[in-house]
């Protein structure tokens, strides 16, 4: 096996040229490593050359064999995260780990997809289906190295107990999301409806685009309740009784959720130094367990791709292939309602629907447990799709009706075509088989840029998805628009375009065919759309420098706000304030105190303008209608708006610098935003004492940024400042330039802490140092560490 524990790397950098005269990075390495190995599942020897930064290119003689060597190598750097993935998914998390986990396995099972699963597989082209064959069978084959050689194994299969299980490809289409999606949301609007203030919800969440919101007829509001979300409330998994932790595999949290998104921009050639097309890209997720990108190259007669990917995904889904680059933002559209249903009185597997009664189809599934009999489970289905809540007391169910359960919503199969394509025609193509709503970025050697919004939207018999519908019928889906029906642009004439989960509808889309009101404030992207339209020419550094730009406009409208006259007890921070240059730098104690005033100043607005009767569903207050009321201060504050404005400012200031002196000692000058906003990392399961001692965190380095700044590194959940989410992935590609593409992948490669690539791109990440991305041979084969042949058992 391929020992990275030998790899002794200095730190001394040394630079090379590439045939295309590309200056490329490379640190000192050790004596080149070979490795040979017999496996099943592979038709020809396929070639593994590790590089210093822990990429693994493979080379093999045909494409499904290159996704072989994807699977195999994914699970060889990550194979915990994506067997504990894969098990919550198919709801065998009990048979491992004991009775706790069974409610969480009938979760799971209740979003497994209840059709056919033969015709799902026969809608994917036979060659993309042969490509997820070949990377389920390259995950088994690593499996079944480790099962041979339990030294292999990672530390978390022995402090558990437990052991990998092996994949199957069928199983790729039938586990299906089963998060809450914007359920919770309509749940919210109907409880507010009921007191008469649905108003309110736009201090929570404002529409975009602009929307007048109404009760659907025949939904009873006053009759909704959290209940309604049935088991989509489950929490945390039990794996420590007095400490559950969060789903390592599952649904983010409210944090990650309200903040996770991306940026995106592409710069045609006559924008760029280069005279070649730049597409840069970095996606927002959670941070704090394991990453949720593992960067590889697959090489084969027709296929040359590069770039981040999602562990147990088979493909790439950010990177470039040898003739165009690819990114992704998340677009917005609602993909799930949630349906109310009455039972019918003398029967609960009976519900009114189309003016009759239907019976639910019902599946019982056994869930084995470990040390105890099997458990059983009732799982039900309506017309609509799962049903989350059943309580024949009230005579009432709720089913989530979800995009992700109807035929083809998998998506399992299309980052495989994406990375088939060699052209915007036949990605275009590749586009009917993406369920997931997306900001599709796209730049080629030809100079063309392109954006095509691409995705699954329901079509409603009636009703905009923003509250509970009743089930009866009258607000079914009645079928699915894809890509098709949604925007692009082609070489656009200004000469590029950025995405960061702003509302990008055209200004005369039909307003029938808005796809959904969640857009993000659009802070993001404005401050990209300044940088861009500013350049006459934009380079790869300018694109590494936006991705880590600080500047944050809410910061900046809040400074104009500032009280002219100050409280003796506010002036300190009023001054501080005024001298500084609304960058939430690292480095700044301005920074540091404008978010402790921020988040002042929200919960004193909130607890202002929230009748008490509401405060339970409206919990916090959008930077947009925050800035707004502090801007024009209206009679919801009170008779006299800006005197209560004025005090409430003052108020929140002193608070704030209070606070500062406490967190960060009494001299301000030596505050550091830094210091509070963390960056920590820690393994999912570290709850469990033996894991948090096998497993060190990742920790020591303070970030800059938050969630409204271009490099969005938000605030984490609860009273702390830590980290809590943004760009694990960064990528900045020279389309044609391929050796002059630059990425990060946070912390490294690796989830094993004995490997060089557990962390190794920590600190470059904090401190925004990109790494190189070699892709030509040549370039690969300068930083080459190692070399492992893989053949045919």
């Amino acid at each position: 096996m391929l020992n990275r524990r030998s790899f002794l790397l200095g730190s001394t950098a040394l630079l090379v040229t590439s045939a295309a005269g590309a200056a490329i990075l490379l640190r000192p390495r050790a004596v080149l490593i070979a490795r040979k190995q017999a496996v099943q599942g592979l038709s020809a020897p396929i070639e593994i050359v590790d590089d210093t930064f822990g990429t693994p290119h493979i080379r093999a003689g045909s494409i499904p064999d290159a996704f072989f060597g994807q699977g195999y190598v994914v699970a060889r750097d990550r194979l915990f995260q994506i067997d504990l993935s894969h098990r919550r998914e198919l709801g065998r998390l009990s048979e491992a780990f004991g009775a706790r986990f069974a409610k969480h396995d009938a979760n799971a099972r209740l979003f497994h997809y209840r059709g056919d699963l033969d015709a799902e597989l026969r809608r994917v082209p036979p060659e993309m289906l042969d490509c997820a064959r070949a990377y389920v069978a390259g995950i088994n084959a690593r499996i079944d190295e480790v099962a041979a050689n339990p030294d292999l194994l990672p530390d978390e299969y022995r402090i558990l107990k437990i052991a990998p299980i092996k994949w199957d490809v069928r199983e790729l289409v039938l586990a299906r999301e089963g998060e809450a999606g914007n359920a919770d949301d309509e749940i919210r609007r109907a409880q507010l409806a009921a007191l008469g203030l649905l108003e309110l919800d736009a201090v929570v969440a404002p529409l975009r685009p602009v929307w007048t919101m109404r009760v659907p007829e025949g939904l009873d509001t006053a009759a909704v309740s959290e209940a309604d979300l049935g088991v989509l409330r489950l929490g945390r998994l039990p794996f420590e009784p007095e400490r559950p932790v969060a789903d390592p595999a599952g649904a983010a949290g409210a944090a990650a959720r309200a903040n996770a998104g991306s940026n995106a921009w592409t710069v045609a050639p006559a924008r760029s130094t280069t005279g070649r097309p730049i597409l840069a890209n970095d996606p927002h997720l959670g941070i704090g367990g394991f990453s949720p990108r593992h960067v590889a190259h697959l090489t084969a007669p027709g296929l040359d791709v590069i770039g981040g990917g999602a562990p147990g995904l088979p493909g790439i889904m950010q990177g470039h292939t040898d003739r165009f680059a690819f990114g992704r933002t998340n677009f917005h559209i609602d993909q799930d309602d949630l349906f109310v249903l009455e039972l019918h009185p003398d029967d609960p597997e009976r519900y009114r629907h189309d003016g009759g009664w239907k019976k639910f189809e019902r599946v019982e599934e056994s869930i084995a447990v470990k040390g105890a009999a099997a458990e059983k489970a009732i799982l039900r289905y309506s017309v609509q799709g799962p049903v989350v809540s059943h309580d024949p007391a009230r005579r009432r169910a709720t089913v989530l009706g979800a995009v992700s359960m109807q035929p083809g919503g998998d998506g399992v199969f299309a980052m495989i075509a994406i990375n088939l394509a060699k052209d915007w025609a036949s990605l275009r193509k590749a586009f009917t088989l993406h369920p997931s709503p997306t900001n599709f970025h796209y730049a080629d050697v030809d100079g063309n840029t392109g954006w095509q919004v691409i995705g699954f939207a329901p079509v409603r018999k009636q009703g905009d998805g923003l509250l509970p519908v009743p089930g009866d019928g009258r607000y079914d889906w009645t079928g699915m628009r894809d890509f098709a029906s949604l925007p692009s642009e082609y070489n656009p004439a200004k000469g590029w375009f950025a995405s960061a989960n702003q509302n990008n509808l055209p200004v005369d889309w039909p307003r029938d065919r808005i796809p959904a009101f969640s857009f993000r404030d659009p802070y993001r992207y404005d401050r990209i759309a300044q940088v861009l339209a500013s350049q006459a020419k934009h380079s790869l550094a300018d694109s590494v420098a936006l991705q880590h730009d600080t500047l944050s406009t809410p910061a900046r409208l809040f400074l104009e706000l500032l009280p002219k006259r100050p409280s003796a007890a506010a002036k300190a921070a009023v001054e501080m304030l005024r001298d500084w240059d609304a960058r939430i730098a690292v480095e700044s104690g301005a920074a540091a105190l404008f978010e402790m005033t921020w988040r002042e100043i929200g919960k004193r607005m909130l607890a202002a303008i929230v009748p008490e009767r509401a405060k339970a569903l409206v919990t916090e207050i959008a930077p947009s209608v925050l800035l707004d009321l502090l801007a024009h201060p209206d009679a919801r504050l009170g008779a006299d708006p800006r005197a209560a404005r004025d005090a409430m400012l003052d108020e929140a200031l002193v608070s704030a610098w209070t606070e500062a002196r406490g967190r960060l000692g009494p001299d301000s000058t030596t505050w550091r935003y830094g210091t509070l906003h963390q960056v920590r990392l820690r393994h999912p399961l570290s709850a469990i004492p033996a894991i948090a001692a096998a497993f060190p965190p990742i920790e020591g380095e303070g970030s800059g940024g938050d969630g409204y700044t271009v490099m969005a590194r938000w605030l984490s959940s609860g009273p702390g400042w830590s980290v809590g989410g943004g760009a694990s992935y960064l990528q900045v590609i020279d389309v044609g330039g391929w050796d002059n593409s630059l990425m990060l992948v946070l912390p490294g490669q690796s989830i094993d802490p004995q490997s060089p690539h557990y962390r190794d791109m920590y600190k470059p990440w904090v401190a925004g140092q990109m790494q190189p991305m070699p892709f030509s041979r040549e370039a690969v084969d300068a930083n080459a560490v190692s070399r492992t042949t893989l053949r045919p058992s």
